[in-house]
């Protein structure tokens, strides 16, 4: 509790004119269109200025940054996969649990569990003048008591409204009045390189600045595809959980949540929750108690250039679809494997990392118009998002895919017993691989599923499409459990 989160490297129907013409419009606005080359444009000009002064953003809004200390209690059993206040993803395993699995390896015992006094100390900010406070929701996972304390050393027990785990934000409210508050920004009008400045209690030191510049943006996480965090080189540890992070002209722009680190303390990256995300949590919170996210249903790889090239595309752009869940938003839109989503309500998706947040501040139930590059043609889609509670977690049985000695792979048809083993209707299994196909990273027991988004149910099908490609050529493989696409350049093909 109070720890900064860690990771280690752990439609209606419309007419075709006037959708070619949406579709056109959308993509344009997105950036998708070629732009002239830079030869033809006039340098930039680049201002130089110095370090911004931070002084006035820390007088005027610091006061609206708390200090938040937590005690309650947390059940730890033997084989819990809950560490609770380890960093997330920590190498170090909760010594409670480990003396618990001992217990129960030397006198047989089954169930073994005991419960734990948590403690920690931990940072806010305050977002409406009648006692709104917006933190971090691992900070408060096991509270059952938040006390929050001002800079003016004023002390108020808080109530917690409700908190989500998927986008750890949570809000508090304080019986107060003519509170001090922060003033709240734009992530979209953040740029990379500009400054950011943090406030917040690293190591229960309180109210402690530390500032740097902003490393990316639309980072999304090994074990975390919703929020795409904001990434800086601002100095954050534990104790900086639910802590605002300030532009230079002192708007929030973001919650500091975790850090990269093996040591446990800051490394050089942090990560912040864009606060338009945070809000649309926060309203939803006020409102009911708790916070639903909508939807979509598809899983989505990023475009690089040997996929684009696959795929017929100016340029890498665009998330992707690599899978498509039956009898989800996804599959009732009509939305395919292959299809590559540019643009979704207006706002462009110019990489995968775009597309979580605008489906995640969306609710259930809520419609998106959804741009789509599918063989080359822009078309739309509208798809109603639906509730997590209902919508179905695992992908039905997927088309299959082609294969052939073009791609230096040995393959045969499935099984019976492994079409049932790994929900395929069709594909190919791979049994052996050249050199070109293992460094495409495809391996033996992997299974083709699709050539250019083409479903193949037989190596003679397979062959037939790739006799008609040249070049690269995307194909979606599925290892275990994931599907994703793999572009490879095709070979010379001198008879079979």
């Amino acid at each position: 509790m109070g720890h900064m989160k860690a990771f280690a490297p752990s439609l209606p129907h419309l007419a075709r004119t006037a959708l070619l013409a949406l579709a056109s419009a959308s993509l344009l606005a997105t950036g998708y269109a070629q732009t002239a080359s830079p030869s033809s444009a006039p340098p930039p000009t680049i201002r130089t200025l110095g370090t911004p002064d931070f002084t006035q953003i820390v007088q005027r809004y610091g006061p609206a940054v708390v200090n938040i200390s937590v005690s309650g209690t947390r059940l730890i059993t033997a084989d819990s996969k809950d560490s609770g206040t380890n960093a997330k993803g920590a190498d170090s395993e909760d010594p409670t649990q480990l003396f618990l699995r001992k217990f129960q390896e030397q006198f047989g015992a089954t169930g073994a569990s005991m419960q734990i006094p948590v403690s920690g100390r931990a940072s806010g900010f305050i977002v409406s003048a009648d006692g709104l406070v917006l933190t971090n929701a691992h900070v408060i996972a096991h509270a059952s008591e938040v006390t929050v304390k001002l800079t003016d050393r004023r002390e108020f027990k808080a109530k917690v409204l409700g908190s989500d785990a998927k986008t750890d934000v949570a809000v508090l409210k304080l019986e107060a009045s003519n509170l001090p508050t922060v003033a709240i920004g734009k992530p979209a009008d953040l740029s990379v390189g500009e400054w950011v400045l943090a406030i917040g209690s690293p190591f229960g030191l309180d109210n402690t600045v530390t500032t740097g510049v902003v490393s990316a943006k639309s980072r999304t996480l090994p074990d975390d595809y919703t929020v795409p965090f904001i990434q800086t080189d601002a100095a954050i540890n534990p104790g900086n959980s639910g802590g605002p992070l300030f532009n230079a002209r002192g708007e929030v722009i973001g919650i500091n949540s975790q850090i990269y680190t093996r040591s446990g303390g800051y490394q050089g990256l942090s990560f912040a929750i864009p606060i338009d995300l945070a809000q649309s949590v926060q309203r939803q919170i006020v409102a009911t108690g708790h916070a639903s996210h909508g939807v979509l249903g598809v899983s989505v790889q990023e475009v690089n250039q040997a996929l684009a090239d696959a795929f017929k595309l100016p340029r890498p752009v665009g998330a992707l679809i690599s899978d498509v869940r039956t009898d989800t938003a996804a599959a009732k839109a009509g939305l395919q494997i292959g299809d590559v989503i540019v643009g979704i309500d207006g706002h462009a998706i110019l990489a995968s990392s775009d597309l979580p947040l605008w489906v995640a501040m969306a609710l259930p139930g809520q419609q998106m118009q959804i741009d789509v590059l599918r063989n080359g043609r822009a078309i739309q889609v509208l798809a109603t998002l639906e509730d997590p509670s209902t919508a179905k977690p695992a992908a039905d049985a997927r088309p299959n895919v082609p294969v052939l000695p073009q791609l230096g792979l040995a393959v045969r048809p499935l099984l019976p017993v492994e079409q049932r083993a790994a929900e395929a209707r069709h594909g190919l299994m791979i049994e052996g691989v050249q050199p070109e196909a293992d460094k495409a990273g495809i391996a033996p027991g992997d299974i083709l599923l699709a050539i250019n988004h083409m479903p193949v149910t037989s190596v003679e099908q397979a062959r037939a499409l790739l006799a008609q490609v040249k070049g690269s050529v995307a194909l979606l493989v599925q290892h275990g459990g994931e599907k994703n696409f793999v572009a490879m350049g095709i070979k010379t093909e001198t008879g079979h």
